[in-house]
């Protein structure tokens, strides 16, 4: 094919197929899902009333006239006629079996704190109390918004459940974002309240939070949208440990307001299935963040379905997503899916390696920890940092989830091998905030793992890889990966703006004249290929690409590759502008504990050579002391890019180790002659692919 008629979903992939792994037996004799009809029960042609299913597994106060309604694509409405409440399907309906069975677990990241331990009837308590403080002190009702602004505390749970009670819609934005950017989620929401807390702790420090609100609501004001109030979660009740100022008639301490309110009970609302439970904001550098709203029925009874299903938990399980509830992640398998099936679920504060790498399996092995859920970047940070220390702790997982982006399949089998001991099912999972929940991975009883694919479409799903003209490809080939027909958890629109909802994630493929559902499909932004047996495998956002003289290179290949070095902990490849190729990538590294530095760039060079081929081969690579990442631990390949190329890194106040950017500017560019000579038009281009680089 010629250069000009290379097509933007038409990435290179060299990745070879991995084998097989099967379950033990053992997890498949306790498994909640091991009937193997469930398969045929939810194929196409059993779509849509296959979901009956999960809508099942929760208590409604009126049942469902139809199953859903699609007559305005891609606008769905799922349990039409449906009635039921959030709040009451996570805590009310459990305590005449489970009262005095722990909800949560909340482990503070200083180890010389207790342990808090949360009972169902407690998380009751909690709940009804502080809805009665959102009702009575704020005037809150069904359909308002509310802005939480929270780091990973339990009373972030807890303030969810109470909104969710009363029908209110709750917009959290990531603990560790600005105060810019909680206000401008705060305008977008058209919030009135904003909940926040005054400290919580990470990496061994006590971080001010509360400073966060007054730049909040100042930026927010600015833009013409008042907060009414600001209600702040102490860690320590009664006790001030923010130097940040209240401002009178505006800011409460939530432990004084409940004083008022202890005993206090609210009935939980009645709310539509359709109508919507929470925002949650994806964030983009070049336009303004989308508000995913997600429905109460629709929601719900997806992540109760694959939670049971594909978490595998049972009521006597202690459950662990290593995540924040800031992310969809927390949203759906730390809150609404665990506590919809009963579950324990354990909520940690800081940071994964704090005060050491052993930090994770020693509250795993404390806490009776028997299913753990992260992210491959936690995973490939713990590799990196404490490669032995899982073997030190007494833990068994008999479960093991990753999430958020591809795992290589190097790290896959170190997870497997040495977390896992080689005992654990793996469950890879592939979704998005946008999804709600698991779209692409394995049924842990019935499909077996497979290193580096996240497995097949979820119970239901229907996914399809497009050429850029909407064809099909074939098995193995590259495209745009996309779900074919609706599901229950998928996003309802995004918050205002239907335009940017419709073109963002169907414009591309959808037949607009069409109100058919199947000339509507999801189009997920990622590149994937499907291969013979049906499992997916994730190449990474199409945009995400580096084009090197015509031939397309997915970055996460040349990662995966990079991480076979042994030597290598982390990686991080981008693309840089070459006055021949175009594009030539460039790749950033960092080391695990103990080896020299010395000569891995070459051995780098000379693996990802010999897995890919010469084209593929980096023209430097940058060996660093730590990569730069965001406070969940991703590592953001848009500041490195920049740096690569000459350029501003823009904001990186979202960073967790904001000092590390200078060093790497001045090692880069030091060793790189200057780019004045990129012609201009090249210039803009090249700003505009690097600004949207690394962006999820």
């Amino acid at each position: 094919m010629a250069k000009d008629k290379v097509k933007e979903s038409e990435i290179a992939v060299h990745w070879q197929e991995e084998g097989i792994i099967h379950p033990k037996k053992e997890f498949v004799d306790q498994a909640n899902m091991a009937d193997p009809n469930v398969l045929d029960r939810f194929k196409a042609e059993n779509w849509p009333d296959c979901y009956e299913e999960y809508a099942e597994l929760l208590d409604w106060d009126k049942r469902w006239s139809k199953t859903v309604d699609t007559s305005n694509p891609p606008f769905y409405n799922w349990w039409v006629g449906g009635k039921l409440n959030a709040s009451y399907n996570c805590v009310d309906r459990h305590l005449k079996e489970h009262r005095n069975k722990a909800a949560l677990i909340w482990v503070p990241e200083p180890e010389e704190e207790a342990h808090q331990v949360i009972t169902y009837q407690e998380l009751w308590v909690r709940v009804n109390e502080f809805a009665a403080v959102l009702k009575d002190e704020c005037g809150l009702k069904a359909g308002d918004r509310v802005t939480l602004h929270m780091p990973m505390v339990p009373e972030l749970p807890v303030t969810m459940l109470a909104c969710a009670r009363l029908g209110v819609v709750h917009s959290q934005v990531f603990g560790g974002f600005s105060g810019e950017a909680c206000g401008d989620r705060i305008v977008d929401s058209e919030s009135r309240i904003l909940i926040t807390s005054d400290t919580y702790y990470r990496a061994g420090k006590l971080l001010n939070h509360q400073e966060k609100a007054d730049i909040a609501v100042k930026h927010a004001e600015s833009q013409g949208n008042n907060v009414d109030k600001v209600l702040i979660w102490r860690r320590y009740p009664g006790k001030v440990s923010s130097n940040s100022k209240m401002t009178d008639g505006r800011d409460f301490y939530v432990d004084d307001l409940l004083k008022r309110k202890k005993g206090a009970r609210v009935a939980p609302e009645s709310m539509d299935a359709d109508a919507p439970l929470f925002l949650m904001y994806t964030s983009g550098t070049t336009a303004r963040p989308k508000g995913c709203q997600h429905s109460t029925g629709g929601y719900m009874s997806y992540v109760a379905g694959t939670t049971k299903y594909y978490q595998d938990v049972h009521p006597e399980d202690v459950y662990w997503c290593f995540a924040d509830i800031g992310w969809i992640t927390g949203h759906s398998y730390i809150v609404y899916g665990p506590l919809a099936n009963a579950a324990t679920a354990v909520v940690y504060e800081g940071s994964p390696a704090y005060p050491d790498a052993g930090r994770p399996w020693r509250i795993a092995e404390q806490l009776g920890v028997n299913i753990f859920h992260t992210a491959p970047t936690t995973i490939r940070m713990l590799r990196k940092l404490g490669p032995d220390e899982p073997a030190k702790y007494n833990f068994q997982f008999k479960h093991m989830t990753t999430v958020g982006e591809p795992i290589e399949p190097e790290v896959w089998r170190w997870y497997y091998e040495y977390i896992g001991k080689g005992e654990a099912v793996i469950v890879d999972t592939y979704w998005q905030t946008e999804t709600g929940g698991f779209i692409g991975t394995t049924l842990p009883a019935l499909q077996p793992m497979k290193p580096g694919s996240c497995g097949p479409g979820a119970l239901g799903m229907q996914p399809v890889v497009l050429n850029d003209d909407g064809n099909s490809v074939e098995p193995g080939s590259a495209g745009n990966l996309c779900m074919k027909n609706p599901w229950p958890g998928r996003m309802q629109t995004i918050y205002g703006d239907p335009d940017r909802f419709v073109e963002t994630y169907f414009g591309k493929f959808a037949k607009r004249d069409s109100k058919k559902w199947q000339d509507w499909p999801y189009v997920t932004g990622d590149g994937g290929t499907l291969s013979e047996d049906g499992y997916i495998r994730i190449l990474g956002r199409v945009d995400d690409v580096i084009n090197v003289a015509g031939h397309r290179l997915g970055t996460k290949e040349l990662e995966s590759a990079a991480l076979t070095v042994e030597a290598v902990g982390e990686a991080a490849a981008v693309p840089a502008y070459d006055e021949l190729k175009g594009r030539v990538p460039e790749l950033y590294i960092s080391l695990k504990p103990g080896f020299d530095p010395s000569g891995v760039d070459v051995q780098v060079k000379n693996t990802i050579e010999k897995m890919i081929g010469p084209i593929a081969r980096p023209s430097h690579i940058w060996v660093t002391s730590d990569l730069p990442k965001t406070s969940s631990g991703k590592i953001m390949r848009r500041v490195i890019a920049a740096i690569s190329n000459f350029m501003d890194p823009g904001d990186t106040t979202t960073l967790s180790n904001p000092e590390i950017v200078e060093p790497i500017t001045k090692q880069v560019q030091a060793a790189k002659k200057a780019m004045d000579a990129v012609p201009e038009g090249e210039r803009k281009k090249l700003e505009l692919e690097v600004q949207n680089f690394g962006d999820d």
